[in-house]
């Protein structure tokens, strides 16, 4: 399991002195972002999997609620039981630049005790953003990439059913003002904070437009000066394109506690060590055991548990682990301890301790 799981790790780990990446994949202009909207909906049209309306309070509220802008009134106490009708939140990006009339796609998540949105349609719903403001429109029929089926107490569901997308379901009623291209002065920020990064682009900035236009402010961010009398987009269309040779990245072990996922990047460096590993097990076995009364007793057949615990402790072999200044050496040498991926999570924890792993180990 080890062996294949360092083998991906080789793989993935593609870094390697030279490489080259655009600035459009390496950072982003200062202010050009999206804006979180969030909003509350109807679904109607459910085949009977709707909210319990007899649970749910506020789906029969916002029906009651929606059917008194069309003149229909309810009598007072009463609350309507629906099967149809289901509570929902309303979620989506306003992208960058967004403009009155575009359309984008919405996600529409289940509020209440529906068991399916399969079918669904949802109504008119207003999506605000941060600042209370209602910025797009929603409504659509629902498209939920699973499928299910209960009768007699057994259910069957495949993928989820509880949320689902409408492409195109919002409309941008208001555009977000954006003043980030108003400036002869845009910062770029580098998607990782580094501060050879950062140079590499000022400098790959300063031969293409010449002098000094880029300036890195720190390890984040890089302050372009535009140059006079260009368009801001052409300007700033052709800084994206340019290639920038980017340095070695910093030694890295990730360690994935909860699926033990190892991941080592090019740059670790392995010192040399010698390496202890033996494996431990612990085998539970419960058997049931039946005791009968004794005849005319009037005592009560019973079932007892006989619990037998064993813990088997292998071997353990000193190791000898060389130095290795190469990603496929430290493999095969972490491969040769025969360790599991949970193992072998400890054994990596242990030569750091023991100042032999030459990278940052980071635990998620």
């Amino acid at each position: 399991m080890a062996r294949l799981l360092l083998a991906f790790a080789l793989c993935s780990s593609a870094f390697a002195a030279g490489n080259t990446e655009r600035i459009r994949d390496l950072a982003t202009v200062s202010g050009v972002r999206v804006n979180q909207l969030i909003g509350y909906g109807v679904v109607v049209g459910l085949d009977g999997s709707g909210d319990a309306t007899n649970q749910v309070q506020f789906t029969g509220q916002s029906v009651q609620s929606l059917l008194s802008q069309f003149g229909v009134t309810l009598p007072p106490g009463v609350t309507p039981q629906m099967k149809n009708v289901a509570a929902v939140m309303v979620t989506t990006a306003l992208p960058a630049f967004a403009q009155p009339g575009q359309q984008i796609d919405i996600t529409v998540s289940s509020l209440g005790n529906a068991r399916s949105l399969r079918g669904g349609t949802l109504l008119l719903t207003p999506l605000r953003g941060a600042d209370g403001q209602i910025y797009a429109m929603a409504q659509g029929n629902l498209v939920i990439g699973g499928a299910g089926a209960s009768s007699a107490g057994s259910k069957v569901a495949i993928n989820h059913l509880l949320a689902g997308r409408v492409p195109g379901g919002a409309t941008v009623e208001r555009a977000v003002p954006n003043p980030a291209l108003e400036a002869d002065v845009i910062h770029l920020e580098l998607n990782q904070t580094d501060f050879s990064t950062a140079r590499a682009m000022a400098d790959a900035i300063n031969r293409s437009l010449g002098g000094d236009a880029a300036q890195p402010l720190d390890a984040r961010v890089v302050q372009v000066r535009l140059p006079g009398g260009a368009g801001r987009v052409k300007a700033i269309a052709g800084l994206e394109n340019l290639e920038v040779a980017l340095a070695a990245p910093p030694a890295k072990v990730i360690v994935n506690a909860r699926t033990g996922s190892v991941v080592i990047n090019q740059s670790v460096r392995l010192g040399a060590c010698a390496v202890a590993h033996g494996n431990l097990s612990v085998t539970v076995s419960t058997t049931p055991m039946v005791s009968q009364p004794a005849p005319l007793s009037q005592g009560q057949t019973t079932v007892a548990e006989k619990s037998d615990i064993r813990i088997q402790q292998g071997a353990g072999t000193l190791f000898n682990v060389p130095a290795s200044a190469d990603l496929a050496e430290i493999v095969k040498s972490l491969n040769a301890l025969g360790a599991s991926a949970q193992d072998l999570i400890g054994i990596l924890q242990a030569i750091k301790a023991a100042g032999a792993l030459k990278a940052e180990l980071e635990i998620i």
